[in-house]
C-alpha cells in the first residue's frame, strides 16, 4: 500500500514530521554506516540551479512557469546554501507523497519506503517533505527538529530546482511521473515561506534554531 500524502497534514502533523527528522539526526552516522546504510556527497546546488534556470525558460515556453521566479535564487545565494561540512545526518530521502501515510486528522501514521535511505545531507529530506506537504510545513517541521534557517533555506530551494527539472524533463518526453503529481510538487515546493524574506545569514553551521516560519 501507498502513502497518503494529499491529505493535509495538520499542526500535530508537522509535529510527527519534526519528531522523524530529529530521530534520523540522533542515528549515530557511524554506527548507521556498520549497518550498511551508503554515505553520499551533497548535491551542488548551484549547478542544480543552472539547470533549473535552464529549464525554467523551456517551461516558460509552454506556459508552465514564470522562469523569472528562478531569480530569487542568483549565484551568491546559491553559494551561501551550500551544504556545511560535518553535518551529515541519517537521511530517509524519499519521503515522498507515496511514502507518507497521513490520517484523516493530519497526523503522520507512518513512513514507507526506508529502501534509499543514506548518510546525508539532511536537506534532502527537508526538500522531500517540501513537495510532499508544502514548504511551510516541512520547514517548521525541521526548524521544530533543530534545524538552523540554512539548511532549511537549502532544502526549500533543492525542491524548487528539482521541481522545475522533473517538469520540463516530463514536457520533453524524458520522464512517465504523471503530470498532475509533478505540477502539484511545483506548487508545493514553490510556496512562500516568511523565512525567506526575514533570514540574514551567519555562520549557523551547527545548526542552530531557525526563525519561526
Amino acid at each position: 500500500a501507498g502513502g497518503t500524502a494529499g491529505q493535509q497534514v495538520s499542526a500535530l502533523g508537522e509535529d510527527d514530521l519534526a519528531g522523524l527528522l530529529s530521530g534520523l539526526r540522533e542515528v549515530p552516522a557511524r554506527q548507521a554506516g556498520t549497518l550498511g546504510v551508503p554515505r553520499t556527497a551533497p548535491r551542488s546546488l548551484e549547478a542544480l540551479r543552472r539547470m533549473a534556470a535552464h529549464a525554467a525558460e523551456q517551461l516558460g515556453k509552454a506556459d508552465e512557469f514564470d522562469p523569472a521566479r528562478m531569480a530569487q535564487l542568483a549565484g551568491p545565494a546559491a553559494a551561501q546554501l551550500a551544504a556545511q561540512p560535518n553535518t551529515a545526518v541519517l537521511v530517509h530521502h524519499g519521503l515522498t507523497a507515496d511514502h507518507l501515510v497521513i490520517g484523516a486528522d493530519g497526523r503522520v501514521r507512518g513512513v514507507l519506503g526506508w529502501g534509499e535511505a543514506v548518510i546525508g545531507d539532511p536537506a534532502e529530506d527537508i526538500a522531500s517533505l517540501a513537495r510532499a506537504v508544502r514548504s511551510p510545513a516541512a520547514v517548521r517541521a525541521a526548524t521544530l527538529a533543530g534545524y538552523g534557517a540554512r539548511p532549511c533555506l537549502r532544502g526549500l530551494w533543492l525542491a524548487r530546482c528539482d521541481t522545475v527539472i522533473r517538469l520540463a524533463e516530463r514536457l520533453e518526453g524524458r520522464d512517465d511521473t504523471p503530470l498532475p503529481l509533478l505540477r502539484t510538487e511545483l506548487r508545493h515546493a514553490w510556496e512562500a515561506i516568511l523565512l525567506e524574506r526575514v533570514t540574514e545569514f551567519r555562520d549557523d553551521a551547527a545548526g542552530g534554531p531557525a526563525e519561526e516560519p
